[in-house]
């Protein structure tokens, strides 16, 4: 039977054309593939940050997507705010699961090591990932809230961070970090959920000091009210407090450099993660992975053996 009079063989031109692209041609058509990815994302991240409710909906999507560097959390957001976990088609197969007919993955970035010229690399390539809902697997179910005291206790075992009660703060101080003692100093008696969000603002400001001399709390400040206002979205707890104009005020209404946008993205995503893993290993809750995207791909057999044998550099490209 010959299909062609049913069928157009647009996968095969496809393949040929490929094939006919000499190397510098192959070359130009990958970077301005990357260029128009990044251009996307820049404009995703100016998108963010134009109003409260834009930056809003966002920081819902980081409390809900497992972890990501900023730029996919971007490009996912972009491409379907309802996503809550990608993983490429190869890393579900390992877990035997399998993808549900017709559906189509979501460009992702992921991180990647090669070799070149006798050295390791650390770099990235486009290529496409599935969430959960793509799968046929048995569907996370939506977890009851936590009662506030359980959560609490989770959030104040064990800490990093000195936390201690102050009876001496002034009156419009709910808690507030101290880099100097390493300390978070908070006023006893507010109500659970103002504590709980006071607590949380202030443990991301100490994990954005960078114990160097350069901490400032203004600077800092708009990414830790995100941080709050994350973690209470993941666990359940109001957010009936919060209001990102401001917020975004702070970042031009998205008028800033995409690279500084970005970067404040980054900021609340490292905290927000950090605070969270803490929480959910105190509750018992399955530690999630935070690996680089969880996605490392190696071209090279060797690059293993090298590493362990220290005899190759190890580059990074930066992300940007």
């Amino acid at each position: 039977m010959d299909l062609s009079q049913y069928l157009s063989n647009e996968a095969g031109n496809s393949i040929d054309a490929q094939q006919q692209l000499s190397k510098e041609e192959y070359a130009a058509l990958k970077k301005q593939e990357r260029e128009e990815l990044w251009a996307g994302i820049d404009v995703k991240a100016q998108e963010v940050f134009k109003d409260g409710e834009s930056l809003k909906g966002f920081l819902n999507f980081m409390a809900q997507c497992k972890p990501q560097k900023a730029a996919n959390l971007l490009l996912l957001y972009s491409q379907n705010p309802e996503i809550r976990q990608v993983k490429t088609f190869d890393s579900w197969k390992k877990e035997h699961k399998t993808l549900k007919t017709g559906v189509h993955g979501y460009t992702f970035i992921a991180d990647q090591t090669y070799e070149k010229d006798g050295e390791i690399h650390q770099g990235y390539r486009i290529c496409k990932a599935y969430d959960i809902s793509q799968i046929r697997t048995k569907q996370p179910e939506e977890k009851p809230p936590k009662p506030m005291g359980e959560l609490m206790a989770a959030l104040l075992k064990d800490t990093d961070t000195r936390i201690s009660i102050a009876d001496n703060l002034p009156e419009n101080v709910q808690a507030q970090y101290i880099p100097g003692q390493r300390t978070i100093f908070v006023r006893n008696g507010m109500g659970e959920e103002m504590t709980f969000h006071a607590i949380n603002r202030e443990l991301a400001c100490a994990a954005l000091d960078a114990h160097d001399g350069t901490y400032s709390r203004a600077a800092v400040a708009p990414q830790a009210f995100c941080t709050a206002y994350v973690i209470a979205q993941k666990y359940g707890v109001s957010t009936a407090g919060f209001q990102f104009d401001k917020v975004c005020e702070t970042q031009g209404n998205g008028s800033k450099e995409p690279q500084d946008l970005r970067n404040f993205i980054s900021d609340v995503k490292n905290s927000a993660y950090r605070i969270a893993r803490h929480m959910d290993r105190n509750l018992g809750e399955p530690e999630q992975e935070f690996t680089a995207d969880e996605f490392a791909v190696s071209e090279s057999e060797n690059t293993g053996k090298k590493q362990k044998g220290n005899r190759a550099k190890n580059k990074q490209e930066p992300e940007r």
